[in-house]
Parts: structure tokens; C-alpha cells; sequence
């Protein structure tokens, strides 16, 4: 398509996800400060990056207007907590990711996709994969 025929035009797309990976991506969505479908719409946008390039031409005037998530979180922090070390920054980013971590991890093993193993140091995957 060339630049000037680019359909900006918005449309639904519907998808069903697992319950728990609806809760994970509806609680990520949140932490950024964005809606749902923009979260959608950035991390497709951004996992195509890695699968193609994306030219300035396929861009939406709110991907080049929008901060990606991480640049948004970090204003979010700063807004709320004023000037912040290196360390400290880093770590109200990296905040919850051990509860996400636990979650994601006890997900995985109701589902038995995944066990702890002492025998095996860690975490294995079972051989129940979908």
C-alpha cells in the first residue's frame, strides 16, 4: 500500500485467550496506564517488529505519538514518586514481578505443565505440553 492509501481506519478483532493469560495481560495493560486494546495493539505491533520490519508507512499516528510501555512506566513512577536513584527506579519497576512470577508459576503447574524438582535443581518442563 503506498502512504497516501494507508486505511487508518479502526476495527474490532476478537480473540480468545485462556483465562489466567486474559488476567496476566488485563494486569500488565494496568501497570502501563494503557486500555486493553492498546495493549493488544502495541505488544502485536511489537512482537511483528521481531518477525519483520516495520516500516514508518505501517505505523498508526498513535504508535509514533504513543511512549512505548516501558518509557510510560517509568513517567508514571516519576510522576508519583518525585526524583529516584538508579536503584530505586529499578526497583519500582521490577516490583512486582515475584508475585507475577509465583502467579505465572502456579498457573503453570495446575496446569502441570510445569514441576519443581529438587532432584533436578529447579523447574522442569513436564511432558504435558500443549
Amino acid at each position: 500500500m503506498a502512504d497516501g492509501d494507508t486505511d487508518t481506519s479502526r476495527t474490532a478483532v476478537k480473540t480468545y485467550v485462556p483465562a489466567y493469560q486474559k488476567r496476566i495481560w488485563t494486569e500488565h495493560a494496568d501497570e502501563l496506564g494503557m486500555s486493553q486494546s492498546e495493549f493488544l495493539s502495541t505488544m502485536v505491533q511489537a512482537g511483528r517488529r521481531g518477525f519483520e520490519p516495520v516500516s514508518e508507512s505501517e505505523t498508526t499516528s498513535s504508535d509514533s505519538t504513543t511512549s512505548s510501555g516501558l518509557e510510560g512506566r517509568i513517567e508514571a513512577v516519576l510522576a508519583d514518586s518525585g526524583p529516584l536513584s538508579w536503584d530505586e527506579l529499578v526497583a519500582e519497576l521490577t516490583d512486582d514481578i515475584e508475585e507475577r512470577l509465583d502467579d505465572a508459576l502456579q498457573d503453570l503447574q495446575s496446569a502441570n505443565r510445569v514441576s519443581y524438582s529438587g532432584r533436578s535443581g529447579g523447574y522442569t518442563l513436564t511432558g504435558e505440553q500443549p
